[in-house]
């Protein structure tokens, strides 16, 4: 059996995923990887047989995405083009983390994908909403359309969502706490990062960013450029967990039961909603990240808050549960 695993690339969370569903899926079919987008960090250990330029958001520096950038390096043409092009053709199976490009291929082509995703779990009917019409969530729905969708989200809100995939440098890395924090906030600039944390002058700050490429010290804060390795060191580590309302760092943060707070990317459906489900499990989460918030962030600083979940390793068995009728050869059921 030939499968396609198609990855998002901006960002890091579906790659740092597909790190860890891959080599589950090459024990029993030969596999393929298809990654989109260019703003993913992370270094894969095994081959990516293809990479386009796909349909990518790029961050800003204000707190949100950089809508302005966005378009300049929006390639309509291009990505008709690789719709048309990717030979989706030559596989049994397409598996999709939100990957836009092998969505509308098998769209448009009638072939088999199950889409795997954060994303599908923010829309499903039973998980918090941030808004009831909003724009954001109709790009959310159709950027990567499937009929076959199974999500991760920080709670199971249905039966085709599960608990999120822990990557085993997470699992199994042995915790310790040397005091600091750690931060990643990708749609800030590091001169705006500097100004809020530095009123903060008691408290010990790592900072992980997209926008430099060499280490930078400011009294308590380093900057450092993002690196995957240095990043679980921190994380492992630290005494709490600053950082966007994304899927996986959150997620990583409360299975190693480290204190959290969130602060959602503004015009971003998708870390509004997360946000919403972050603050019901008792995670502090803020609307903005400026000198209006400093009281809030002091007060988290002084707090021993830490949720308690329980993320079980069954990333195989969730594997083998969606694929399984692909290798009988039967038709798997459409799941909203």
């Amino acid at each position: 059996m030939k499968i396609l695993y198609a990855i998002q690339g901006t960002g890091n969370g579906h790659a740092s995923r597909a790190i860890e569903i891959i080599p589950f899926l090459q024990r029993k079919a030969e596999v393929d990887v298809l990654i989109s987008g260019y703003q993913c960090e992370l270094k894969f250990p095994f081959e990516i047989k293809y990479k386009l330029y796909g349909l990518s958001f790029i961050f800003g520096k204000k707190g949100g995405i950089d809508f302005s950038k966005t378009l300049k390096k929006l390639r309509l043409k291009n990505l008709m083009k690789e719709i048309q092009s990717v030979p989706i053709h030559e596989y049994d199976l397409v598996i999709n983390d939100f990957e836009p490009v092998t969505a509308w291929a098998a769209k448009l082509r009638n072939i088999p994908i199950i889409s795997l995703s954060h994303q599908n779990a923010v829309l499903n009917e039973n998980a918090p909403k941030y808004g009831l019409y909003k724009f954001e969530r109709l790009i959310l729905k159709y950027y990567a359309p499937t009929k076959i969708k199974f999500g991760f989200h920080f709670k199971t809100y249905a039966s085709s969502i599960f608990t999120p995939i822990i990557r085993k440098e997470i699992r199994y890395r042995t915790v310790t706490n040397k005091g600091h924090y750690t931060v990643y906030l990708p749609a800030y600039s590091d001169k705006k990062i500097i100004k809020v944390l530095s009123e903060f002058k008691n408290a010990k700050w790592e900072v992980f960013s997209k926008h430099t490429k060499e280490h930078k010290y400011h009294n308590n804060i380093i900057i450092r450029p993002i690196n995957g390795e240095a990043f679980i060191k921190s994380l492992t580590s630290s005494n709490g967990v600053l950082c966007g309302a994304g899927f996986e760092t959150p997620a990583e943060a409360l299975y190693l039961k480290k204190k959290l707070l969130v602060i959602p990317m503004k015009n971003q459906y998708e870390q509004q909603c997360n946000a919403l489900s972050l603050k019901e499990m008792g995670v502090t989460v803020l609307k903005k990240f400026n000198k209006h918030q400093y009281n809030e962030i002091a007060k988290w600083l002084k707090s021993k808050n830490t949720i308690e979940v329980i993320y079980p390793d069954c990333t195989e068995d969730i594997l083998d549960a969606i694929t399984l009728p692909y290798y009988n050869q039967e038709i798997l059921p459409t799941i909203v």
